[in-house]
């Protein structure tokens, strides 16, 4: 058995191999091989690897300012707040580091709104099968099957309804909700789209009963969805909305985004050492201003129907389920638990590897750079189709 990473907490089961550099859609090891990289870090390199833009943005703000306190304006943290402000349907920003610390700024949001205008409502509402982080409130505030055991006694105050099932969101509600969380593609789970009719409906119901409707975009948002946000694909306002993966190109940066009406926070309430440090907030800016150019989104929608179209056509020639998604978030469906073979297969090609990821047993899934060519999607596509050979023959 190797060594390797013997000196590493154990999260993870790690494959033996080791990283060295990245360009692109591509990731080469210590030991020179090429893998083509349709993950790329779950959804957080919008612009690949190592792209000139993030590197050069680093650099010049590295060599000025790094980090003068949260408690200090920075020029970055003022100029990255105001894009996302211009860009979006909200009026405040508040910077933070992961996507779970934006998460959590979200629901001590809701709890602070629900205190001053709600009476004390503090119990929010999301969905099974989502994923929200994994601090404790996340993995409460999470759907996923034993999270609520595994490190027990959980955080209360979370309520769970199924997605697409207006019934039971109106079941879940009690005088003490304040809030409803949705991802509108569930990630974790298996790229499962929310339905616009049931978004619809939910923000309706909301609206009606007083409750705030977080969106939590960690993983949709910047592009990914082939819009700024996923929120445009239905045509509805978020009171709140949480960002991260993307949003940087791959530095560690989050944000949540609210309505002026529930900037209720007072000084103290919330913060954070490295909140708005100008060294993220310019790699931010730069990748943001980048993603959300018109002819940048019209591009992601374009490769987005091209992988649409290839995974189809997977599916149809190999008799699988079928493929789902939005943007260049998606899925191909197996009709047997062997996906993680499937990536195993894929990684072991040569002499070009190809990177997938495998969220579910029967279950592939696809996050490539928002600007993968053409050619090397093509090139991808065809990879997995020899690794699926190997697997299912």
């Amino acid at each position: 058995m190797s060594e390797r990473g013997r000196d590493l907490i154990t999260i993870t089961a790690r494959p033996d191999i080791v990283f060295a550099e990245g360009q692109g859609s591509w990731l080469v090891d210590e030991a020179g091989k090429r893998y083509l990289d349709l993950v790329q870090g779950w959804a957080v390199n919008s612009l690949g690897h190592s792209p000139a833009l993030l590197a050069q943005a680093l650099a010049a703000q590295a060599g000025r300012l790094v980090n003068p306190s949260p408690g200090f304006y920075n020029r970055p943290m003022l100029d990255l707040a105001r894009r996302l402000v211009e860009l979006s349907c909200f009026d405040r920003v508040f910077l933070a580091s992961s996507g779970a610390e934006a998460n959590e700024g979200a629901l001590k949001l809701a709890r602070r709104w629900g205190r001053k205008e709600r009476g004390g409502a503090h119990e929010i509402i999301s969905f099974e099968q989502g994923f929200h982080g994994r601090t404790l409130a996340m993995m409460s505030a999470s759907g996923k099957p034993g999270w609520d055991r595994l490190y027990a006694p959980m955080p209360q105050g979370f309520a769970k309804a199924r997605l697409d099932d207006i019934g039971s969101v109106e079941r879940a509600i009690t005088p003490a909700s304040v809030a409803v969380m949705i991802e509108f593609v569930q990630g974790e789970a298996g790229v499962h789209v929310a339905d616009p009719g049931f978004v619809r409906e939910l923000r309706a119901l909301c609206t009606e009963r007083q409750l705030l409707l977080i969106a939590d975009e960690v993983q949709t948002g910047i592009g990914r969805c082939g819009h700024a946000f996923a929120y445009e694909r239905y045509d509805v306002e978020p009171d709140l909305m949480t960002l991260a993966k993307g949003i940087a190109g791959g530095a560690p940066l989050s944000a949540l985004l609210c309505k002026e009406r529930f900037n209720c926070f007072e000084p103290g309430d919330q913060g954070g050492t490295f909140c708005g440090n100008p060294l993220m907030a310019a790699a931010g800016l730069a990748v943001v201003n980048e993603v959300c150019r018109p002819d940048f989104l019209a591009a992601v929608r374009q490769r987005s129907e091209q992988l649409s179209r290839g995974l189809q056509a997977i599916a149809e020639d190999f008799r699988l389920p079928g493929e789902r998604g939005l943007g260049l978030l998606r899925a191909l469906v197996l009709p047997v638990a062997r996906a993680e073979e499937v990536v195993e297969a894929a990684r072991g090609l040569a002499p070009v590897g190809l990177l997938l990821n495998a969220p579910r047993p029967q279950l592939l899934r696809f996050m490539p750079a928002l600007n993968i060519g053409a050619e090397e999607l093509d090139e991808g596509l065809a990879l997995l189709r020899r690794a699926l050979r190997q697997v299912l023959g």
